[in-house]
């Protein structure tokens, strides 16, 4: 019988070509359809193909999976499948004590050890054995005798490794293979001999399991308790385009995608590229310029207007949305963040683009900004940023990262007719007691200009980058006029309406609080439980509305005697708020490519309560 564990942390890693991001992928989505909860870590090198075998060539796909809610990829691994020395020599040190290391026996050639640095193989000097749980498998060997019958050659037989590798990882801990065989037969139903060869290797990988008596052990993690629903493992570029998706749909407007490809956005122009049977029109452009250009322009002819980039993409688009501030179209800017600056590290994830978003355009320039907490809350994070920019005529940025676009989780697929409906409420009429138009005469109470669309009839007026009159909207070169309109454009903002902030603290009294945004979540939050574990009280506040931000906010963090700001930056956002609410709030930063690490975040926090009850 297996046994049975609470939660595993397993890790594919090898070369860029060995197809580790689809292996790691298929392991979560059997572990998804095993009914447990999963989180995804991919991680990957930005170039297309480094030099095999070497260090910067490694890539791996992490998947923690559980029988109870967890809200992070995990740190410490249970499992690693190292298919070279490189990717042995990039991961081993995540390997726990007595952890599993299944690796490729036949990659430890004198070229590949040498491009790993490694003097002599760490199979023959006895170090792995004396910590891990070695399984050392000639891969070639044993995947090339599974798909003997489809007379494969040796370049080909190699590419079938990953099927035999998952197969005995899922072997290992008792996955239902049945997505992976699905998903297979779909992939290469026009390649047939290409299906069969891969559906050999991984039953190859799982019959060398049940055979072998390598593994002293075999696992098994019961499925969760979920409330009941349609449940699909998604990830933040998918749950992010259909947000999109399903706010198009709720507002009866055309959603117009105007892109050019940036890693890692460059998911969100392909998932919505899938949707033209929805009206979607993605338009692919010859630069970032020219993308958000193409967005506002749809916007102003009365669509849906989107426009997705990641941080170097968004210097660019600055220009493009002050012209959508100062006009006062709707535009949704989803920004990716990357490692930067410059071109930095762009396969890697980052917080660094807060202060760019807040306030990276020239004059007083206030746009709304919102930052989604886990892959699946990019589905509601983005259908907000579409509803709050249609409602109010405004830009609104949404700041993901590449931790949210490429990770995965189970998504409770939500009931379409529990969406709201969103009333871009265009112009219609006249709206001045001499029967003409006023594109800047606002609602009272929002501030909100009217949204005529061209060609409507009597409501013909000019917008455009030059100040306006208020009101009329002729344009304006009075300086009192500028002062007003200059502060109505702050005051509008304002006004938009965000829920408050929570203030999470079970124990009634903690005097240290700690403040998150964005992805920064899933960290903080199993932080947090590892204190209160040790019952050790500790209040988690997290913000996804940056600008503007809760109106209770300044309240709950007067509450704490010290403010803890962990975030995947030099402190932007711990900048804010010690500037808004005068808090002596404090940062920790971690600026790795990487989420910030539980364990590390936990031990701060500790020393910061302590501290904190003896002042």
């Amino acid at each position: 019988m297996p046994e049975q564990v609470s939660r595993v942390v397993v890790r594919f890693a090898g070369d860029s070509g060995d197809g580790m991001q689809l292996t790691g992928g298929r392991f979560g989505a059997e572990s998804a359809r095993q009914g447990n909860d999963i989180v995804t870590l991919p991680d990957f090198p930005a170039e297309i193909r480094a030099p095999q075998g070497s260090i910067g060539g490694v890539s791996s796909f992490q998947v923690h999976f559980a029988d109870r809610d967890i809200v992070t990829p995990g740190e410490d691994l249970d499992v690693l499948v190292a298919m070279n020395p490189a990717a042995l020599k990039v991961h081993l040190p995540s390997l726990r004590r007595g952890g599993v290391l299944i690796t490729d026996s036949s990659e430890y050639t004198k070229r590949n050890l040498n491009h790993a640095g490694y003097a002599v193989s760490p199979l023959d000097d006895g170090s792995l054995e004396a910590s891990y749980q070695l399984v050392r498998l000639d891969l070639n060997s044993v995947t090339g005798d599974a798909v003997a019958p489809f007379g494969l050659g040796r370049k080909a037989v190699s590419r079938a490794r990953n099927m035999f590798a998952l197969g005995l990882a899922s072997w290992l801990y008792s996955r239902d293979m049945t997505p992976t065989r699905e998903w297979l037969q779909q992939k290469f139903a026009a390649q047939p001999e290409v299906r069969d060869a891969n559906l050999a290797a991984l039953e190859g990988g799982w019959n060398y399991g049940e055979n072998t008596e390598t593994f002293a052990v075999r696992y098994e993690v019961a499925s969760i308790f979920q409330a009941p629903g349609r449940y699909r493992q998604i990830s933040g570029s998918q749950a992010t385009a259909l947000g999109l998706l399903a706010a198009s749909v709720a507002s009866g407007l055309q959603l117009f995608l105007g892109a050019y490809p940036i890693t890692p956005a460059s998911d969100l122009l392909h998932e919505l590229s899938k949707r033209k049977a929805f009206g979607v029109q993605t338009f692919q452009a010859e630069d970032e310029i020219a993308a958000v250009g193409a967005a506002l322009g749809a916007s102003f002819g009365g669509a849906l207007g989107v426009t997705t980039t990641s941080g170097p993409g968004l210097a660019l688009k600055q220009e493009m949305i002050n012209l959508a501030v100062m006009t006062e179209l709707p535009l949704v800017i989803i920004d990716v963040q990357r490692a930067g600056p410059s071109t930095g590290m762009p396969t890697k994830t980052e917080q660094a683009d807060l202060l760019q978003a807040m306030w990276g355009r020239n004059g007083e320039s206030p746009v709304p900004v919102i930052a989604p907490s886990s892959p699946a809350d990019c589905f509601s994070a983005a259908f907000e940023a579409c509803r709050i920019a249609l409602t109010h005529r405004t830009p609104v940025i949404m700041l993901s990262d590449a931790y949210l676009a490429n990770g995965s989780e189970p998504w409770l697929v939500p009931d379409a007719g529990s969406l709201p409906t969103i009333d871009p409420g265009f112009a219609t009429e006249a709206n001045t007691e001499q029967g003409t138009f006023a594109p800047y005469h606002r609602d009272p109470l929002t501030l909100d200009r009217p949204w005529a669309i061209p060609g409507t009839p009597g409501l013909e007026h000019r917008i455009g980058g030059l100040e306006k009159s208020n009101g009329l909207g002729t344009i304006s070169y009075d300086g009192d006029n500028h002062d007003t309109m200059v502060k109505l454009r702050a005051e509008h903002i304002a006004r938009i309406a965000v829920p408050e902030a929570t203030w999470d603290d079970p124990s009634g009294v903690a005097k240290l609080a700690v403040l998150g945004w964005g992805s920064t979540w899933g960290a903080i939050t199993a932080a947090v439980r590892r204190v209160r574990e040790l019952g050790v009280p500790i209040a988690q506040i997290h913000v996804r509305n940056l600008n503007p931000l809760p109106a209770n906010l300044g309240q709950l963090l007067h509450r704490a005697d010290r403010v803890i700001v962990p975030e995947v930056n030099l402190g932007q956002f711990a900048m804010i708020v010690r500037a808004k609410y005068l808090v002596d709030a404090r940062s920790w930063s971690r600026m790795r490519g990487l989420p910030l690490g539980v364990s590390e975040l936990t031990e701060y926090l500790l020393s910061q309560v302590e501290e904190v009850q003896h002042v």
